[in-house]
């Protein structure tokens, strides 16, 4: 053995690190969205640290329920698991023996992670949670405290509510992402507080970035100024406010700016009809559908600013893609975006639904274009050494 080999070290041999094992339970790439791409980066993250088992939802509610049911199964995302990570994709929500198996599968594992985000799956970690029998830590991570479609409809309301608490009451710890959820978890769901966590969301930094003018070519965007809001359409995400805020620009700049709007319409139907009545209406384009990984670059890429209105937020994974790209943010100062932005210097902060507000930031931004370092505490690297420390932590409670 080399002398410089680290077990060498003054003739003694030093204990090997512990390396865990972790089952993370979350959805595929079947039900597209943004936690089945946090749920591939998270175990990719972990790797480093553990083997990695991911359990996934193989068919989470009936399609005709989810609003982009029309896609679920179409392959548009070029995320893969590591090679060594062993993925199954299996639970059914309406196969209680796919629930039986992905317990047999997680049950190997040291730690068990179930993503949170919405209720139309707790009947499947329940049934985990119960078999398991808390013989094993399992860990909830919060990625929204409260759904806000879940919260409108009583029933749904009133499942969440008892669903929601009999899996809360099986878990052994907690992960939020900022300081603000980890109040709201504590206040609202009476979890222990020494036992909720701050991991923050990482940077999703795996979309390569085009030339600014090539971008802006393929989408045949000939205007100067290009704002860009991403993602699903809900009434929260403030996309009314929005249209509101360009409609306020001054003429001269509305003309050099092209208003793009990418993103699924879920419950907000009116904000596409507002962009089709406004005044600008030439000047906003809306791409009403969920588009590939490829089509993501290039609307990135596109954009002088991203605008993030909304008028709550956990946590945003359009954030941390514009954040990837180096782009000037414009968001709400409401709940996760206050921390999650807080360290990005490209941020500019603005009050929520205040058109005037969002306005004045649009134009700011405007004449002070420059590209912003993303913040290195977000890298996968960092997030993944500090879900290294919390299973040290957790270790240490359950030698």
């Amino acid at each position: 053995m080399p002398p410089t080999h680290p077990a060498a070290i003054r003739g003694s041999v030093l204990p090997m690190k512990k390396r865990y094992s972790v089952a993370v339970i979350g959805p595929s790439r079947r039900f597209l969205s943004g936690i089945s791409y946090f749920t591939i980066r998270l175990s990719n993250a972990l790797f480093i640290h553990a083997d990695v088992t991911a359990v996934l939802f193989r068919n989470m509610l009936p399609a005709p329920l989810f609003p982009g049911w029309k896609r679920i199964g179409t392959d548009i995302s070029t995320q893969e698991f590591k090679e060594g990570i062993e993925v199954h994709e299996i639970l059914d929500w309406y196969n209680p023996l796919s629930w039986v198996t992905g317990w047999r599968i997680a049950h190997r594992s040291d730690v068990i992670i179930l993503e949170w985000w919405t209720s139309s799956v707790a009947h499947m970690y329940l049934i985990i949670e119960l078999l398991l029998f808390k013989n094993k830590p399992v860990v909830i991570e919060f990625h929204e405290v409260v759904d806000t479609l879940e919260d409108s409809i009583w029933i749904l309301r009133v499942y969440a509510k008892v669903a929601g608490r009999l899996v809360r009451s099986l878990a052994s710890w907690y992960v939020v992402h900022s300081e603000a959820d980890r109040a709201l978890v504590i206040s609202r769901y009476h979890v222990p507080p020494e036992r909720t966590v701050i991991i923050p969301h990482g940077l999703y930094d795996q979309y390569p970035v085009i030339q600014r003018a090539v971008a802006k070519e393929k989408l045949g965007i000939r205007e100067d100024y290009t704002i860009l809001f991403f993602g699903l359409l809900r009434p929260y995400k403030g996309v009314k406010t929005l249209i509101e805020a360009f409609g306020l620009l001054p003429r001269g700049i509305v003309e050099q700016s092209r208003l793009l709007i990418v993103g699924e319409a879920w419950e907000d139907q009116e904000s596409v009809l507002m962009s089709r009545e406004s005044k600008y209406k030439d000047r906003i384009t809306v791409i009403d559908r969920y588009v590939t990984d490829d089509e993501i670059s290039i609307f990135f890429s596109a954009a002088d600013v991203l605008v993030i209105p909304y008028t709550r937020a956990s946590a945003s994974g359009v954030a941390h893609i514009g954040m990837a790209f180096g782009l000037p943010i414009v968001a709400s100062s409401v709940g996760g975006l206050l921390e999650g932005l807080g360290t990005y210097s490209g941020t500019t902060f603005v009050q929520p639904q205040k058109a005037d507000d969002l306005a004045a930031a649009l134009l700011y931004v405007a004449d002070h274009r420059q590209y912003f370092a993303p913040p290195e505490e977000l890298r996968w690297e960092a997030v993944g050494k500090k879900w290294k420390q919390l299973l040290d932590q957790i270790e240490g409670q359950n030698p």
